[in-house]
C-alpha cells in the first residue's frame, strides 16, 4: 500500500489544539499510513508567528511538540523544495485572489497557508502521490469543491452583483479536503477518544470544532451523528 499524505491547514491544527485534542490527534497519526505534513508558510502561521505573542504562546508551543516529536512533519521530507511550493503558492493566491469581483475591487479568498497546501497537494498528485488536505477554513473547501455555491454566498454577504471568472474554476477542481469534524469523527470511530461517555461523546466533540474553528453546519452534525 503505497504511503498517504495528509496536508494540514492552520486552521485544522488550531482547531485541534483549541479543543485539547493534541492526544487524538498523535493517535490518528499512529494509526496512519503516511505522514501529516505542514509547509513553511502553515509553520509560520501556527508557530514562528503565534509564539511571540503571549495570548497564542502555549498553543504555538503545543503545536511545535509535535512539529519536534515528528507527529507533525516539514514538506521538504516529501523531496519537494520550498521554492517551488513558494512558485505555485504564489500562483494560487493570484488566481483565487482575481476569481470573485466587486465594488471595483478584487475579493480577497486565501493566504499563503492555504495557498501553499493547495500547491503542495498539486504538486503531489502531478507526482502521482495520493493526498488530502485538512482544512476547516469555509472559503477553500468551497472554492475547490463548490465555487457556484461561493459565488451565491458572496452575493448574499455583500448586497451586490459578483462578477466571476469562471475560467478560474478549473484550477482549484481535483483536490480532497478533511475538516477537523470528520478527523475527530474517525478518532471517536477507531476508540481513540480518552474520554468514554457513550454517544454524547461524539456530539460533544462535533460542537466543540463547530465553536472553535470548523466550518460544520448542526445540520451536518446531525447526519454525521446519524452514522453513528
Amino acid at each position: 500500500m503505497k504511503e498517504k499524505i495528509l496536508i494540514f491547514d492552520a486552521s485544522t491544527l488550531i482547531t485541534f489544539s483549541m479543543n485539547g485534542l493534541i492526544g487524538e490527534l498523535k493517535k490518528l497519526k499512529e494509526g496512519f499510513n503516511g505522514k501529516f505534513i505542514i509547509t513553511k508558510d502553515v509553520k509560520r502561521e501556527i508557530i514562528d508567528k503565534p509564539i511571540t505573542i503571549k495570548k497564542f504562546e502555549l498553543e504555538a508551543l503545543r503545536l511545535k511538540k509535535l512539529l519536534d516529536e515528528k507527529i507533525l512533519e516539514m514538506s521538504s521530507i516529501l523531496g519537494v523544495s520550498d521554492d517551488e511550493i513558494s512558485s505555485k503558492t504564489e500562483e494560487f493566491k493570484k488566481i483565487a485572489n482575481s476569481t470573485f469581483h466587486a465594488r471595483e475591487k478584487d475579493i480577497h479568498l486565501i493566504d499563503s497557508g492555504e495557498a501553499s497546501c493547495l500547491a503542495l497537494s498539486k504538486i503531489l498528485t502531478e507526482k502521482g502521490i495520493q493526498n488530502i488536505i485538512g482544512v476547516d477554513e469555509r472559503t477553500t473547501r468551497m472554492l475547490g469543491e463548490k465555487p457556484e455555491n461561493l459565488h451565491k454566498l458572496f452575493e448574499k454577504k455583500f448586497h451586490t452583483k459578483i462578477q466571476v471568472k469562471k475560467e478560474n474554476y478549473k484550477y482549484f477542481k481535483g483536490f480532497t479536503f478533511i475538516r477537523s469534524s470528520e478527523l475527530v469523527y474517525v478518532a471517536y470511530k477507531k476508540g481513540l477518544v480518552e474520554i468514554k461517555d457513550g454517544d454524547i461523546v461524539l456530539d460533544a466533540l462535533l460542537y466543540a470544532v463547530k465553536f472553535k474553528g470548523c466550518s460544520i453546519s448542526s445540520d451536518e452534525i446531525k447526519e454525521i451523528k446519524k452514522i453513528g
